[in-house]
């Protein structure tokens, strides 16, 4: 039996004697399918063979394996935002001499297959490519929006029209067929259709025959094989009734070379699903009520961009779902601000009917919100989160201000990209009245740290405003001291009386017992805390306190305990990181977000439950940090504010 080959790389000259970066022009049949499961990548970049001004964004021209060749390649990438540049050297994975994964019909083309490893180098690997959604890989070939469109939600003709206008507009075009389970994947139907399998959308035509005319739509299997079988396929007697020049002139070819004609009508039939990519968010998924494929299609609208960067931090902003509401409001909030309606939308005579629906909605705002999660296909994984944005009014009031726990437990949204869905991206287009609002990003359970990518479009001319919420307050925070207890005077007294050395002080020792005497056992504090409430106070640098100061301090701790209580609701002796600004603003203490997440990694310690000796070590803290700032005499200091003073000592 003969033994496999194992895989190696090797230089491409080394692999063909004749190696060229592209032949002739670039086209469909430069990329087919190797040993690996990207088809959903492959397809993308058959769709953008079809539109070389954005193909050469991604492919730079002037490249070449022959005229100053220095053994490497540059390729661009859309990435959240911003546009990289990924360089690789000309080493391609081979078997027994032949390419084992992405090559070109002509087997002496390499230019696909390096966009193919430059592409795995900036994911992760080779093997951060297997399995994928088609739509990943067209928003970062354009940076565009990808789309999803249910096959059966437009009659044939309309979805051969709505195809055709986002063909000519520049979108990337891709479909295939839900495989109805995992084992169903890669499965071919009778008609030569591969099920879970990704298809480039390469054109779409009219073509002329004997009895009328044909709607097709041309399609390409990545595979470079495998295709189509039914009507107006290669060998299809249809073409018979179709004349040379037609056939001439949609370039009709009789090969195995994975493209094929099907009609719209059996397209309709035999797919579930269209995914499309649109540089700008054209209307594609609004619906056209137009029959008529021959009818102009609608202008280009003119759209605003906002986008923002941001992360869920466990313990801090990864609030989860709604399903948590203790937590939900800590997630990540946006301003949205829609301060001017669309124009005036023109109505045709077959909407006539309608015009009071349309004059409604000529008085909102059309928004496009997407949220994508970053770089969760490193090192051979895809790990996609459950993730969703939902969009809330904002009354006037509220306007400004980061939204707390009681604003989500009463207020539903307005808008939502729907369930979570475990996708590197999630989009809806709302339409909202003008006004006050704010995007908050979710995964769906608290705690899991992601960063993620947030844009959002807008017609006409609206400022959408969207800063990230620090949850500042612009105020200064002022922390209360409750009054003296009656019982805690004489525990003192008492004890004082007692062991108070000839200074009549208490030392760290002796302090740590007073207290613990009072508090409950779970909450009782070790004697490091100890030393940092002594520190807390004005004691000219020695470790004791004295009577005067003992008594609001052990008044304080109780205080600081019943919060406590009202936050370790499972009576663990912890409390969650998302309600520590709750405490301490249960405390007397109002914190920007930044502020509090700080607070957390220094005090927490990086856990996700934070002690009742956590909680008093950094209302400590604070105490001593307002005391000095309420007493910084330098005007720089105070017209940068509390919490920028407080970022910059808590970061040291």
């Amino acid at each position: 039996m003969k033994r496999m080959q194992a895989a190696t790389q090797l230089p491409i000259q080394e692999i063909s004697a004749n190696a060229v970066f592209v032949e002739d022009t670039t086209c469909t049949t430069d990329i087919c399918q190797g040993q690996l499961g990207d088809c959903w990548l492959l397809a993308a970049l058959s769709c953008l063979t079809m539109h070389p001004n954005l193909f050469v964004k991604v492919v730079p021209p002037n490249q070449s394996l022959t005229e100053s060749y220095a053994g490497i390649f540059h390729f661009m990438f859309w990435q959240y935002g911003e546009w990289v540049e990924v360089v690789v050297d000309d080493r391609l994975p081979v078997r027994e001499g032949r390419l084992l994964f992405s090559y070109s019909c002509t087997r002496n083309e390499y230019w696909s297959a390096l966009v193919e490893k430059a592409y795995a180098k900036l994911i992760g690997s080779y093997g951060s490519l297997k399995g994928g959604n088609i739509s990943e890989a067209m928003e970062d070939f354009t940076g565009g929006i990808a789309y999803s469109l249910p096959v059966s939600s437009r009659a044939p003709r309309v979805m051969w029209k709505a195809l055709s206008a986002a063909l000519s507009r520049g979108s990337l075009l891709s479909c295939f067929i839900q495989a109805s389970n995992y084992r169903e994947i890669g499965t071919v139907t009778a008609e030569g259709l591969v099920k879970g399998h990704a298809y480039a959308i390469t054109d779409t035509d009219t073509v002329k025959k004997l009895a009328g005319e044909a709607l097709l739509l041309r399609l390409r299997n990545p595979w470079g094989f495998v295709e189509y079988s039914g009507p107006w396929s290669d060998t299809s007697k249809d073409w018979d009734d179709v004349d040379a020049a037609e056939k001439k002139r949609i370039d009709l070819k009789n090969s195995e070379d994975g493209e094929f004609w099907i009609s719209v009508e059996d397209f309709n039939k035999l797919f579930d699903t269209v995914e499309l990519c649109s540089v700008d968010p054209d209307p594609i998924v609004e619906e056209d009520t137009s029959t008529d494929p021959d009818s102009p299609a609608d202008p280009p609208s003119a759209w605003t961009l906002s986008s923002h960067k941001g992360s869920w931090v466990s313990g801090s902003t990864a609030g989860g779902s709604c399903s948590y509401p203790r937590s939900f409001w800590k997630n990540p909030q946006f301003q949205l601000v829609l301060a001017e309606h669309d124009d005036d939308i023109e109505m045709t005579p077959g909407e006539k009917k309608v015009a009071e629906k349309q004059k409604e909605k000529a008085k909102q705002c059309t928004v496009l919100v997407e949220l994508l999660q970053k770089d969760r296909r490193k090192k051979e994984k895809v790990n996609f989160l459950h993730i969703a944005f939902h969009i809330y009014r904002v009354p006037p009031k509220r306007r400004g201000l980061c939204l707390d726990q009681s604003f989500f437990s009463f207020k539903q949204p307005v808008g939502s990209s729907g369930v979570y869905q475990p996708f590197r991206a999630v989009w809806r287009e709302v339409r909202l009245d003008p006004g006050n609002y704010v995007i908050l990003a979710s995964t769906y359970s608290p705690n899991q740290p992601a960063e993620f990518f947030l844009r959002v479009y807008s017609k006409t001319g609206n400022n959408l405003g969207t800063q990230d919420f620090t949850c500042s307050t612009g105020f200064l925070m002022v922390m209360s001291m409750p009054p003296v207890l009656p019982e805690d005077r004489k525990r003192v007294q008492k004890t004082f009386d007692e062991v108070a050395g000839p200074d009549d002080k208490l030392n760290a020792k002796e302090f740590m017992k007073l207290v613990n005497s009072v508090l409950e056992k779970d909450y009782q504090l070790p004697l490091e805390t100890c030393r940092q409430l002594i520190f807390g106070e004005e004691t000219g640098g020695r470790s004791s306190l004295t009577r005067e100061q003992t008594e609001p301090v052990l008044t304080s701790l109780r205080s600081l305990q019943s919060i406590f209580f009202k936050f370790d609701q499972d009576s663990s002796g912890t409390m969650s990181p998302f309600e520590l600004s709750l405490a301490l603003q249960a405390a007397g203490v109002q914190c920007d977000g930044q502020v509090i997440q700080l607070l957390w990694e220094r005090f927490g310690s990086g856990e996700l439950h934070l002690p009742f000796h956590g909680f008093v070590a950094c209302v400590t803290r604070l105490r001593k940090l307002f005391a000095l700032y309420k007493s910084e005499s330098n005007p720089e200091v105070k017209d940068g504010g509390i919490n920028t003073w407080l970022l910059r000592l808590l970061t040291v």
